[in-house]
């Protein structure tokens, strides 16, 4: 079994401390275009930001939902409130803290110790309850830091004029966005049976996958917007397209039909921007489809214009924006094929690995966390 670290403590406290300063960075932004007279990037901002809390709280508050059921339902109203506030994620982040540094820092427990005080079912919840915020983390990354990081740099583009604010935001979105997808992994391998332990070199590998992809795309995204605002409309196609496909995909991760549908919503803005497999199965075709057609798209819009806007290809910051966009792109790409040679997991969660857990209450706590996980997009 995998353990909750003081190292994963230490990352713990980073992810918190990265989520505050993310929140007040938003509203100073936000607060500098409304002060400049700019309110449509203004409103923007925070729209992306209300969006993204508004269906993290749903999410957090029907995972509480289904895993206290049959229990107190004081406590469920309690926990409603909190969520109606829009403070659902600090409940988490205090039960993180509450069984990480039990986990993490706690001493080995005599052996006439209760069992509910054991170091095993301590690492247990300290892990489920990360692993939870992980997946909160992956909602706002794509509904909120992304979209939010495209705004900044389309206006930095566009419009020519930078203050020190939008510097921050961007160094923030990209620091949200870096840390989301190394967290995310961290805790898929703790949580999923089989999986191997993550060291320093898989996780550096991962991040520069991820990363370089992902900013090869968004300056992809600015250049579409920049040549036509209509042009956007492409992601509304792209959207279309992941949705579509996780429809097809028959995916199981909710107990209702109503979240499960928006939970396929979800997933089909996160596919816009990066390639997540949502069933945990083979996906050497469906990533080869994925990135190969991000770089004829990639290389359509540098074609474009070449001869729709010739003038343009002359100015030094587009010729800056297409070789990042490149060179992000190819090495992004290498990155990639070393990863999932060289890296990534073979073995995915075994469905009799639930049966193998404690008995009991706990026990059934665990088989919800460790399946719920399983349904949900795996790398």
């Amino acid at each position: 079994m995998m353990k909750f670290t003081k190292q994963n403590f230490i990352f713990l406290l980073g992810g918190i401390i990265i989520y505050v300063v993310d929140i007040g960075v938003d509203f100073w932004v936000a607060s500098k275009y409304f002060c400049q007279g700019q309110y449509s990037w203004s409103i923007l901002i925070l729209c992306f930001r209300g969006l993204s809390l508004l269906i993290t709280q749903i999410f957090s508050y029907e995972w509480f939902k289904n895993d206290w059921e049959g229990t107190d339902t004081g406590k469920l109203k309690w926990i409603f409130l909190v969520h109606l506030f829009q403070c659902g994620i600090f409940i988490r982040y205090w039960f993180a803290l509450k069984y990480g540094c039990q986990a993490a820092f706690k001493q080995k427990s005599s052996g006439d110790a209760p069992e509910t005080d054991s170091p095993n079912l301590l690492q247990k919840q300290a892990i489920d309850v990360v692993t939870d915020i992980s997946m909160l983390r992956v909602f706002k990354t794509f509904l909120e830091t992304t979209p939010q990081l495209c705004v900044q740099i389309y206006i930095l583009m566009e419009h020519g004029k930078s203050n020190f604010s939008q510097y921050v935001a961007i160094i923030m979105s990209f620091c949200g966005i870096s840390f989301s997808a190394v967290d995310y992994q961290i805790s898929l391998r703790k949580s999923l049976p089989d999986k191997d332990e993550f060291p320093v070199l898989s996780k550096l590998v991962y991040l520069f996958y991820k990363l370089l992809t992902i900013t090869s795309w968004i300056l992809s995204i600015i250049l579409i917007t920049l040549l036509s605002v209509r042009s956007s409309v492409t992601l509304i196609l792209l959207w279309i397209c992941g949705f579509t496909w996780t429809v097809k995909q028959h995916t199981t991760f909710c107990k209702s039909k109503k979240m499960e549908y928006l939970y396929r919503t979800i997933v089909g803005i996160i596919l816009i921007f990066t390639f997540f497999n949502i069933k945990g199965r083979k996906t050497k075709v469906c990533i080869s489809i994925y990135y190969a057609t991000h770089s004829v798209v990639t290389l359509g819009i540098l074609f474009v214009y070449m001869f729709w806007k010739p003038s343009i290809i002359k100015e030094i910051s587009f010729i800056i924006v297409s070789f990042l966009t490149i060179l992000g792109l190819v090495l992004g790409i290498i990155f990639l094929v070393v990863y999932y040679r060289r890296f990534h997991p073979t073995a995915y969660c075994r469905p009799q690995a639930c049966s193998d857990e404690v008995d009991g209450e706990a026990g059934h706590k665990d088989r919800v966390k460790i399946c719920r996980f399983k349904n949900f997009i795996m790398q």
